[in-house]
């Protein structure tokens, strides 16, 4: 098993420090094919084809898959490379490791959207500035290293940003390019051994330029069909109609909803309807107020006291208060006998 690591990891610096010759297009490749590489590949392959058909569909995978890649590369390259408490850990020690840290950083990037969100962008970041450095050694030869260290922390955060602004596009962008260079990075290691890898690697380090067979741009083409494919397939098929801000709901759940729906629905019917054909409302008039006989003096009473008051005769001693502008309508006749009237 140490030995198989050891391979894999050590198969792209043999041919940048020197230590094999430089291939030939000419001369046929010796494929000797070990069986953990192997495996490796292929599970790689098939988690690449998921990534770039299926990305968005599996949107909590693909989160946890993104922060254990980025937590297990990152904790097994300072476990490795670095010295831990003054002892030089094993191949075997430092992925043990960079797994358990790995599985902790995928748990926080499924479990906290806006984290894995972020990650998915940098990671299509990342890509994109090592596709940019392919073609700009085509052009121009970097003669410093922080050039694609600039380009790349550059690149990776502003995809970042911008997949936090828009989710869903960049999230399919992000995992149909991420899909397909796995595809084509196990397709490479079948047909050449990580020739390619190898090149685009030493493009990242600046080293100096070695000659590519015709038959690695070929491979390097597949990365690009791909990406358009899957972000087609994407959009169109797979991430048609769903959406990773929904919330997923028991069928228990969802019969309570609509029952509660259904009911407010009803409640709401009934109001309009009790108010369409609704009775129109009287107000209730005011008690009238009794009145009695005698409480009201009568016009001709009042006519016939004036003219005795009027006629000489001599004021009673007795004082008599009368209402002379009270308007009334009653018409019950007091008799001249009374000699006083109070009202």
């Amino acid at each position: 098993m140490t030995s198989t690591l050891r391979t894999l990891h050590f198969k792209l610096l043999t041919h940048g420090t020197g230590q094999g010759a430089p291939h030939s297009c000419d001369q046929e490749i010796l494929r000797k094919y070990d069986v953990v590489p192997s495996v490796v590949c292929a599970m790689c392959c098939l988690f690449g084809i998921i990534y770039c058909f299926f990305g968005y569909r599996c949107f909590k995978a693909i989160m946890f898959l993104t922060g254990l890649m980025f937590g297990s590369i990152v904790i097994f390259m300072l476990c490795y490379k670095e010295r831990v408490l003054d002892t030089q850990l094993s191949m075997e020690v430092s992925v043990g490791i960079g797994l358990g840290i790995g599985i902790l950083c995928g748990l926080v990037t499924m479990l906290v959207r806006s984290v894995g969100l972020f990650m998915v962008g940098l990671l299509l970041g990342l890509l994109v500035a090592v596709a940019t450095l392919v073609v700009l050694e085509q052009f121009y030869h970097p003669h410093t290293v922080w050039v694609p260290i600039g380009l790349l922390l550059g690149a990776g955060m502003f995809f970042a940003v911008l997949t936090l602004q828009w989710q869903r596009f960049f999230t399919v962008l992000s995992t149909a390019v991420f899909g397909s260079a796995v595809i084509t990075v196990t397709v490479d290691y079948f047909i050449e051994l990580f020739l390619l890898v190898q090149y685009i690697y030493e493009r990242v380090k600046v080293a100096p330029v070695q000659p590519v067979c015709w038959y690695s741009w070929v491979i390097l083409g597949v990365w690009p069909v791909l990406t358009s494919l899957g972000v087609l397939v994407q959009f169109k098929v797979t991430a048609e109609g769903y959406s990773h801000t929904e919330v997923f709901i028991s069928r228990r759940q969802r019969r309570v909803q609509l029952m509660r729906i259904r009911q407010k629905d009803n409640k709401r019917k009934r109001r309009k309807h009790h108010k369409k054909y609704q009775e129109p409302v009287y107000r209730r008039k005011p008690t009238p107020v009794r009145r009695y006989d005698g409480d009201v003096l009568s016009p001709s009473y009042i006519q016939n006291f004036r003219e005795r008051q009027t006629g000489g005769g001599a004021p009673s001693s007795t004082h008599t208060m009368i209402d002379v502008d009270y308007d009334c309508s009653s018409t019950v006749p007091l008799t001249a006998a009374t000699p006083a009237v109070r009202v």
